[in-house]
């Protein structure tokens, strides 16, 4: 008798045993070949770089690898100074602050709006201009990103063939303050002259948001371009029916700001000179 009560508690231990489900392996955790190691490019500056109007949408589609993030902050119609009284360079040195990134670089081009003329954003050559960069200088290094200057993209009028040369000063006043500061420079300014010299004033107008009027681009084949205005009517700017809610573009012809064609041609040169002035970014660029 007890021989069988000992057999059947043998047996049950053995049945508990049998359907008790084996302990699952512990979690392995996931292997890597590398950590990323992504760097960041802030773009800083007016219309010739921003969106809708610059050439900084093209560099950010097109000219870097996924291995870099490239932000767009430029705005139209900002000089240097009007850029950080509005709060847009706190915005700035706020992406420069994130962390997580191996290096983060911000291309600072200005001008335009810097000249006579600009009530609320015009500057003074000699003292407001390169004061306001040598601050962006300054502040990018103590966010910790590494700048760059660019001088400001050339305008399109012609002269009996010869381009007009409107923005040398400001485009010199960046280079000392790059040489002074030990900063790189692209000289994106004397790229662009050169390049539109040579192409001339028909082929430059090729470059604008919109084609020119039958008045503006007969003017053109002469070599003297003229107002960029003449023989537009109200109806052929910004001609695309409004979408509720959204915002319109701003398209026109003029000589100052790019369409796609405009974009990726001087994207691909500031990509290019990029290159060249910080060899440091050259894997990250695509030509």
């Amino acid at each position: 008798m007890r021989s069988s009560i000992l057999l059947l508690i043998v047996i049950g231990n053995l049945g508990a045993c049998a359907s008790k489900p084996p302990p699952s392996p512990a979690p392995v955790a996931p292997t890597h070949a590398s950590t990323i190691r992504a760097t960041k490019i802030v773009l800083v500056g007016d219309s010739t770089t921003a969106v809708q109007g610059g050439w900084g949408s093209s560099f950010c589609a097109e000219h870097v690898t996924s291995f870099a993030a490239c932000v767009n902050l430029a705005r139209g119609g900002r000089s240097s100074g009007s850029y950080i009284a509005e709060g847009s360079w706190e915005l700035a040195l706020a992406e420069m602050r994130t962390p997580g990134f191996v290096n983060t670089w911000v291309l600072i081009q200005f001008g335009h709006n810097d000249q006579p003329g600009k009530p609320g954003r015009s500057t003074d050559l000699a003292t407001e201009f390169p004061a306001n960069l040598r601050r962006y200088v300054n502040e990018a290094r103590a966010a910790g990103a590494k700048p760059v200057l660019l001088t400001p993209l050339t305008r399109r009028m012609f002269k009996d063939g010869v381009l007009l040369d409107t923005l040398a000063p400001w485009a010199d006043a960046a280079a000392r303050v790059g040489a002074e500061m030990n900063v790189p420079l692209v000289d994106l300014h004397a790229k662009s002259y050169a390049a539109v010299q040579a192409m001339g004033s028909t082929a430059a107008n090729k470059m604008a948001q919109r084609p020119p009027s039958a008045e503006v681009a007969a003017a053109a084949t002469t070599g003297t371009t003229i107002p960029a205005s003449t023989g537009v009517t109200a109806t052929e700017v910004n001609d695309k029916p409004p979408v509720e809610g959204m915002a319109q573009p701003k398209l026109s012809f003029d000589y100052t700001h790019l369409g796609r064609t405009g974009a990726d041609y001087f994207s691909a040169m500031v990509t290019a000179e990029l290159a060249l002035a910080v060899p440091e970014l050259r894997p990250l660029l695509i030509p």
